[in-house]
């Protein structure tokens, strides 16, 4: 039995400025969040993560800090985050906090300095400055782009540039530069001694650029820009500091690299504990291609000797309520920009994209391994698409000139009572409008109406995340044979997961031997699994086994293969054996 706390943890993102708000300034914040823990704590989950709350000028919502060591005034104080752990802990909940090394603010005081410093400066050498090129210098370093759109370099009064993977009031730190090094050691021991359990890295596969910096390739990919070698060392190092505490702090990152092989590098023994799992979350609603996805995930597993971290949904990308009710593309998500495929615009068919929602969270909650929720997830909210054009705030929204919506619409405050001014989100004396503006249409999923039906999303919610463990259990699946293309299902321990991604009902294989416990719609007497909707299932009798065997059939005919099996569909890349290393 595993004693690691994450291996099977559901974890809670929360947005803080769109959670809950406690003073009625229109902005979420830390007390408002310990107001609303009980919600969590119903709800089920382990820990919640905490998306930036450190003081910033607020041009990425956190994303752009100006002191790691200090909580931000719209956000509360450190008295407030110390009572919000306190509380937190006394219910069993951890909390991470977000660590963002890979730049900070331009209102840093070290990004201040090295303005107010001449080129070669010590200060400007802890950030990444060059010269330009041109005759007169006129011309950025390199062609690099940001990920928000546009150049990645600003020139400032002396003519030089700096650079900045994302918006240009967030500049690249240099962590070839030791200052640099020492200073978030000195952040994390900070947040560790104040009660915080771990964090999330924010684009972990960052930090190091390639030191020549030569104009990226055309291919879309800027292979010098992420991924550098140099950056495990810096993970070691995390790793070394989390371990001095008892119990050891926990690290999980953002990363998007191209192979299994490369991601394995950042989860080896003495590096990241997890990395999360984002190929589940860029997949349409297709069986096949869902398996598949999980087929990479566990093969990762298999090798880092550790569970995945699984999510369908982030503060990035469109809900997953909206993105299932869209058509769906079957294409396959570029590799240069796989989270584009989760954020598409178009018309959803937003009952269809609830239940499918529903499904796809019974689904990874079946799954070896960790799943990450993300706030208003439990409450089927979708996308909001039309906001006003003036009330946009996201940096994707202003560099593009309003061509990319970015991500205002997965953040609007959430609905927690239906008949109350700003749905609950604010106290009702206040005289202050959301950050963000909520939609009428948001009364309807408020959580004080789910909390009286026994058949609202939250109320599935509430009974897969109870009911996980009981009926789920060990690192392994087994996939089972159904003989229905649209079917996607699998046995992990003495319970199974059966998807119905299709438009029409499927009976439930009597070669199972089992009984329905759950279902993401009604299931009735359990022997049949609505369209577009997840049942789970327990083994009564082991008689007859439905895997795939060891000598290539199954009752429904697959066959494995040297290269892999045949899934709901077509071939999947690897299938999960009762033999695969265990975690620890």
């Amino acid at each position: 039995m595993s004693t690691n706390w994450w291996h099977d943890a559901v974890i809670y993102q929360v947005y803080l400025r769109s959670f809950a708000d406690a003073n009625g300034d229109g902005i979420g914040d830390l007390a408002g969040l310990t107001s609303r823990l009980d919600h969590l704590e119903r709800l089920g989950v382990d820990a919640i993560w905490l998306n930036p709350c450190y003081v910033s000028p607020q041009r990425d919502h956190g994303y752009d800090i100006a002191d790691y060591c200090a909580i931000d005034p719209s956000y509360g104080t450190a008295e407030d985050l110390k009572a919000l752990v306190a509380d937190a802990h006394s219910r069993g909940i951890r909390v991470l906090m977000d660590m963002v090394a890979n730049h900070c603010s331009d209102q840093h005081q070290w990004f201040l300095d090295a303005i107010a410093s001449a080129p070669g400066s010590a200060a400007r050498d802890r950030f990444l400055f060059r010269d330009g090129r041109g005759v007169d210098g006129e011309l950025p370093p390199n062609n690099w782009q940001s990920v928000f759109g546009g150049a990645a370099w600003t020139r400032v009064d002396d003519g030089q540039w700096y650079f900045h993977a994302f918006d240009a009031s967030q500049p690249d730190f240099n962590w070839r530069n030791r200052d640099v090094v020492e200073y978030f050691d000195g952040v994390l021991r900070f947040w560790f001694d104040r009660g915080v359990d771990g964090f999330r890295i924010d684009v972990a596969h960052g930090l190091f650029k390639d030191s020549a910096m030569p104009d990226a390739l055309g291919d879309g990919h800027n292979y010098a820009m992420w991924d550098q070698p140099e950056v495990h060392e810096i993970y070691r190092r995390w790793r070394a500091i989390g371990t001095e505490y008892e119990p050891q702090r926990y690290f999980v990152g953002e990363i998007w690299v191209p192979t299994i092989e490369a991601m394995a590098q950042y989860l080896l023994a003495d590096e990241l504990h997890q990395a999360f799992t984002f190929d589940l979350l860029v997949q349409p609603w297709e069986a096949t291609r869902m398996a598949a996805a999980i087929d990479r995930a566990l093969v990762q597993a298999e090798r880092v000797g550790g569970p995945p971290a699984w999510t369908l949904s982030n503060h990035d990308v469109h809900r997953p309520a909206t993105r299932f009710g869209q058509e769906q593309h079957l294409d396959a998500p570029l590799p240069t920009d796989m989270i584009a495929a989760a954020r598409r615009r178009g018309d959803a068919d937003l009952a269809l994209g609830v239940r499918r929602a529903k499904a796809a969270t019974m689904l990874q909650l079946a799954l070896p391994g960790t799943v990450y929720l993300y706030q208003g997830e439990e409450l089927g909210l979708p996308e909001v698409f039309d906001l006003p054009d003036e009330a946009r705030e996201d940096p994707i929204w202003l560099r593009s000139n309003g061509e990319e919506l970015g991500r205002d619409g997965c953040r609007v405050p959430l609905p927690w009572d239906a008949a109350s001014p700003t749905f609950g989100f604010s106290p009702p004396s206040s005289t202050s409008a959301p950050w963000l503006p909520q939609p009428q249409w948001f009364a309807d999923y408020a959580a004080n109406t789910q909390d009286l039906s026994d058949d609202s999303t939250l109320a599935v919610f509430r009974r897969a995340i109870a009911g996980k463990r009981d009926t789920f259990s060990g690192p392994d699946i087994d996939w089972l044979a159904s003989g229905h293309p649209s079917l996607l299902a699998f046995r992990r321990g003495s319970g199974i997961c059966a998807v119905n991604f299709g438009d029409s009902p499927v009976d439930v294989p009597r070669e199972w031997n089992a009984d329905a416990v759950l279902g993401s719609e009604h299931i009735g007497d359990g022997s049949v699994i609505p369209a577009n909707s997840a049942v789970w299932l327990t083994v009564v009798r082991d008689d007859a086994r439905t895997t795939v065997g060891s000598d290539g059939t199954s009752p429904a005919g697959l066959t494995s293969t040297t290269t892999g099996i045949h899934g709901p569909t077509g071939p999947q890349s690897h299938m999960r054996s009762n033999d695969a290393p265990q975690f620890t």
